[in-house]
């Protein structure tokens, strides 16, 4: 149950815009708890002590060694650990990663988080305090911070988990955020191994925001994908280009396109017949771009492509009139980066902070 289901408990007969005053308490960094939300009643404070102001607290806070990435191990109220970053933009703000799942199911070869397996799925509140836990640390820390401000202009629901295995709460979260945040839809991505029945759903749903999707394709060949995705399927590869072509002409536009994700692994998906199964596949698409990952070492049996290889397979996709960079790694020394985030039980301490 979510902190707005058990309000509605304590409170039946309340009128809905109480609500919505609370939501936007939530984001005013501010404000540390109900006794600061005086657009409310003492009486009303005074019942909502025993409702949680925050779904997550504090385990651990990791600083990369250049400070541009920071990684928090966040405690849930069950004793599970999510793990959630902040990193550095291009635009001199801040982009933080944030997990939709304790552990995964999707079982991807490159990728720790698949080694834990699926513990279960984070509520909306869970997601949210994510984005929360980041802006008060951003206003805590600023001092000892670059010269940026301590603006999130950027959300990636890349952690820990599939978003679309957890639909309906993340549908809330892009809600929750885009109604009392600065974010802009564009601002927001959602990275998805491609659950073909949620993508079909995201075309009709009139609730989901039209936010950014990322596929995590990793190959355009259908061995080799199920090789590194053990849940694609003989036909997912065509059952996901028709359906990229209906999501384009319904919401493709100059700024809001689609991107395909490619983590770059020696010898498996990085040759050049690779490369151009990759463009022509993009080619009978449309406005695709795609977003080749150095492969982040982690205990997984793959090893990162040269980089003379990913720079051959950039030229091959360029010559094939595809947009495609590869994307900067960030946060590696601090088990940050794509691909390596995992809580190991043993490993945390249960009193730091």
């Amino acid at each position: 149950m979510n902190r707005k289901e058990q309000f509605n408990l304590l409170f039946p007969n309340t009128p809905a815009f109480r609500w919505k005053q609370i939501e936007q308490a939530f984001f005013v960094s501010s404000i540390a708890g109900w006794d600061g939300v005086t657009s409310l009643s003492k009486e009303m404070r005074a019942k909502l002590v025993d409702l949680p102001w925050m779904s997550v607290s504090t385990n651990t806070v990791m600083v990369g060694k250049k400070r541009d990435t920071h990684k928090a191990l966040l405690n849930l109220a069950d004793g599970q650990v999510i793990e959630s970053v902040l990193m550095e933009n291009v635009r001199g703000d801040w982009t933080i990663c944030v997990s939709s799942q304790v552990g995964c199911a999707m079982r991807c070869g490159f990728c720790a988080t698949g080694k834990m397996g699926l513990k279960r799925s984070l509520t909306s509140d869970e997601i949210v305090d994510q984005y929360r836990f980041w802006q008060t640390y951003l206003t805590n820390q600023r001092p000892s911070l670059p010269s940026n401000p301590s603006r999130i202009s950027n959300v990636v629901f890349m952690g820990m988990g599939e978003p679309l295995a957890n639909y309906e709460n993340v549908k809330e979260t892009l809600n929750v955020l885009l109604a009392h945040t600065d974010l802009g839809k564009t601002r927001i991505t959602v990275s998805t191994v491609g659950v073909l029945p949620r993508l079909e759903q995201v075309l009709t749903d009139k609730d989901w925001p039209h936010v950014r999707l990322a596929v995590s394709l990793h190959s355009a060949v259908a061995a080799t994908r199920k090789q590194i995705v053990p849940t694609s399927y003989d036909d997912f590869l065509p059952k996901l280009a028709d359906w990229a072509r209906r999501y384009l002409d319904v919401l493709g536009n100059r700024r809001h396109h689609l991107t395909f994700e490619y983590v770059m692994l020696k010898g498996v998906n990085d040759t050049n017949e690779q490369a151009h199964a990759l463009a022509s596949f993009v080619r009978s698409i449309g406005n695709v771009r795609c977003n080749l990952i150095p492969y982040n070492l982690t205990d997984c049996e793959f090893e990162c492509s040269e980089e003379n290889q990913i720079s051959r397979f950039l030229a091959i996709l360029g010559q094939a009139g595809i947009t495609a960079m590869k994307r900067k790694t960030m946060g590696d020394d601090i088990a940050a980066a794509c691909g390596q985030l995992i809580v190991l039980t043993a490993a945390i301490d249960k009193n730091a902070v």
